[in-house]
Formats: structure tokens, sequence, C-alpha cells
């Protein structure tokens, strides 16, 4: 008989324990609750109580038009060099004429001594009043750069009815905002003319606009899905805009209706009149009694534009039956082209403000808006880099608006000369004017990167096509 011979227990050795180095994550989140900033700092708005700044009449009333109304607000505290770089742009380079409620003045600079420098850094001053000194000379506009890069008064199908995809029409019913964005899309339509652009004009009568949209929608059932923009919704007296919507949702083939205004962070105060709160009550009741999402795009940058009364105002409409609000917003160098930038907004506008992160577009190839836009690749990177941090359902995507073709996934793109940059994209529908085109979903469309951002031999390449 074999013995068996004991296993032998091998001692664990005891050690101390040892500190291993982190490294940490790429991102840290840290919850920043919501804070209204204390417009009393600023000379100009010293003695203006909280009544006055929560009403909407006054908020209009002292919104900053030109460079003397801005003076009176920052006082002394702002250099002459400032107001200079700023008139120089007005008289020469600026797309869109000057206008800023005061509820986005106070979320410049909004916890730390206003200086010029303090102030010529800020996010939201680089797009609401860009200045000379922050645009390109080299590049100022691409080559390809267009007033109406979208093509979208290309295709209207009335007075400010464009038909771009096959289930989907943008109503612009106005062509004003109670705020001007340096970068607008639709500089060529909305404000006032500038020395650098002769607006266009709409010419019909409110009502008569209005009347062509829905005989247009009768006549084309397949149409379901309305973004009711302009302008800016808040600009449209609420007893004409509440009778668009009703007449909207008498048509049984719409079925999706959105209200753009960035007036939702930019004068919240409108949206929290009691009369505007009450309309917003009956429209949604409709909506949700007829099965029609209603839902508000607002346009959110940068969180230092969120504050409590942004986050108020957002949560009203959501409690009077209005079904999302949602936020696009705009990828700008300088303003939010980072991936710690991109975060704490989306983060802010989820977790603190009640607004899905649903879009970011990248800049769109306007005149002199190449110190905003950043590259494909550069978007892909953010793409990726904001990616598992926030949940899932409010998650941007990045998009790239791409001209004749519409809103493309950064990473859709077929083909990228990066040296170049230009990249190709495809689509898979035909807008209203390409019915008769059978080659429009074989084509490939480009899309261009500014020139700034390319290798030294990219941007040789185009000095030396700058004239072709």
């Amino acid at each position: 008989m074999t013995q068996t011979q004991p296993v032998e227990t091998i001692p664990q050795p005891r050690h101390a324990p040892v500190a291993v180095p982190t490294a940490g994550q790429p991102y840290e989140y840290h919850r920043r609750p919501l804070v209204e900033p204390d417009w009393t700092r600023f000379p100009g708005w010293r003695h203006v109580t909280r009544d006055q700044w929560e009403s909407a009449q006054w908020q209009r009333v002292n919104c900053v038009k030109n460079i003397k109304q801005l003076r009176a607000v920052f006082g002394d505290l702002i250099d002459e060099t400032f107001y200079a770089d700023l008139e120089a742009d007005q008289r020469a380079l600026a797309t869109m004429s000057m206008l800023v409620p005061p509820q986005m003045i106070n979320t410049m600079v909004p916890f730390a001594t206003l200086t010029t420098e303090a102030l010529l850094a800020d996010p939201i001053r680089r797009y609401m009043i860009p200045v000379a000194s922050d645009r390109r000379t080299d590049w100022p506009s691409h080559p390809y750069a267009s007033r109406d890069s979208l093509h979208e008064h290309d295709m209207w199908v009335a007075e400010g009815l464009t038909h771009r995809y096959p289930t989907k029409v943008l109503a612009e019913l106005l062509s004003t905002c109670p705020q001007y964005c340096g970068h607008c899309t639709r500089m060529d339509l909305v404000g006032n003319s500038t020395p650098a652009v002769d607006k266009l004009k709409l010419t019909l009568k409110p009502v008569d606009r209005y009347d062509a949209h829905i005989a247009y929608l009768k006549a084309h059932p397949g149409v379901r899905d309305v973004v009711v923009s302009g302008g800016d919704v808040a600009n449209v007296p609420w007893r004409n805009l509440e009778s668009y919507l009703m007449r909207l949702l008498e048509l049984e083939t719409v079925r999706d209706i959105r209200l753009a205004t960035k007036a939702l962070m930019g004068l919240p105060q409108h949206w929290l009149q009691p009369d505007i709160v009450e309309g917003l009550e009956r429209v949604a009741r409709t909506a949700a009694r007829r099965g029609v999402n209603l839902a508000i795009h607002t346009h959110v940058n940068h969180a230092q534009s969120l504050t409590p009364l942004v986050a108020k105002a957002a949560q009203t409409a959501l409690d009077v039956g209005v079904r999302d609000v949602r936020n696009q917003g705009v990828l700008m160098r300088g303003v939010n082209a980072t991936t710690p930038e991109l975060l704490d907004l989306c983060f802010a506008l989820q977790g603190e403000a009640g607004i899905l992160p649903y879009y970011f577009y990248m800049c769109d190839m306007i005149p002199n808006a190449e110190h905003w836009r950043v590259p494909v690749w550069h978007a892909q990177q953010l793409q990726h880099d904001i990616m598992g941090y926030l949940p899932g359902y409010a998650t941007p995507r990045i998009v790239c608006d791409v001209p004749f073709v519409g809103k493309r996934w950064v990473h859709m793109l077929t083909d990228y000369d990066r040296e170049r940059g230009i990249s190709y994209w495809t689509k898979n529908y035909r807008t209203s004017i390409e019915s008769a085109d059978l080659e429009a979903l074989n084509k490939r469309y480009a899309y261009y990167d500014p020139i700034d951002t390319l290798p030294a031999d990219g941007q040789q390449w185009w000095n030396d096509h700058r004239n072709d």
C-alpha cells in the first residue's frame, strides 16, 4: 500500500500595503449646481432689482444693441481697446448685428473680476460679441463658404418653408430673434443687415406666409415632422404662434412638432410669463390628445449659460406637457470644442437643467467663421472622447450638416483627404430640388475643413489654388 505524501502548504507572504499610483480618468466629473450670477456687479445694472431682472419686458428693453449701450453696462471696467476692436468688427466683418439680452451678458465672466483680458477670453463673449481680433486674417472665410451654406433658401417650397428631408420641413415664421449669435447659419436672412451682409427679406404678410405653409403640408401628406423656427419663435406674438401650432395639430399627417428657441436660454424670462405658460399648456394638451410629439429645441453652447432661471423655464415647459426639451449646440473653437468643456456642458444640461443633450453641429461654412470652425477629424475625436461618461440617452451625436446632404454623424463620411481637408459624403434621399435627378443618390458631396488646421502641404495647396 502506497502511503500518500502530505501536500506541502506554502505559506503566503504577508506584504504591507503598497500605494499604487493611479492614472485617474481623462475627465473627472464634479457636480456643479447652477447659480444665477450677480448682475449688480456690472456698473450699469447696479440698481436693477430682482423683479426687474426676471421681467421679460425689462430684459427686452435693455438688450444691448450697440457699443454705446455696452459701455453703459460695463462702465470703466473694460479698456477702450476692446471697443475699438469691436467697432472694427461691426464695421467690416460681422455677419450679424449686435443684440444681446442682459441674461446672456450676465453669464460672461460670471464669477471672476471683469477685466478686458477676461472678457476677451470668455466663451460666451467669443460667439455673442465677436471682435475683429478673434477672426483669422489668413483665411477669414473658406473659399467655398457661402451666405446660405446649407441652401435652405434654394429648397423653399413656400416663403420660409424649407423641404430638405423627405418627411420633415423647416418652417421659418419670421426673421428675428431676441438675440443674435455671431455664427448664425441663417445669417443671410436673420437679423438686420450689416456692412458685410445685405440681408434677404421675407416679403409676405405673416398670415399669408402661414397659410402657404399649411396649404403645402395639406398637399404633401408624406411630411410628418415640422420644425417651427425662424429666427426664434419667442419673437412671434403668442396669439399668432398658438394659432399656427393649432393649425398644424389639425393635420392628421403631422406627428412631430419642434419649437426652436434659443430664448429658452438667452431670455428664459419670456418662457416664464404666465400667458406664455398657459398658452403652451393648451398646445401641449392638444398635442398629447392627438398623439403628436411636441418638443422644444434650444441652443446652449457653454455651461456658463445655464442658470436657475434657464432650468426653471425648461422644467416649466415639461410640467405643462411638452414631451422633451432638447439642446442643439454648435461646436466652436474657443467656446466648447474640448472634451472637458463639452462634458461639463452636457452634465449641466442633463443633470441640472433638465435639458437633453441632443446634437452638436459642426459650425457651418458661412463667411468670416473660420476661427470658430473645427475640422472633421477633431469632431470625430470629440465624439470618441465623450462616450461612456453620460447616460446613453443623454450622449449627444456630433453631426456635420453637409451642403445638399443634411445632418450626418461625423463618422459617416465615405472618404477623407486629411491633407487638403476635404471629406466626402453620400446620402439616401433627394431634397425638394432634386426630384428629377436620377444620380443624386450616387454622388459624393464635399465638405471642407478650416484651412489653418491642415498640415503645411495642405495649406500650401490651398494657397496655390486661392484664385482658381
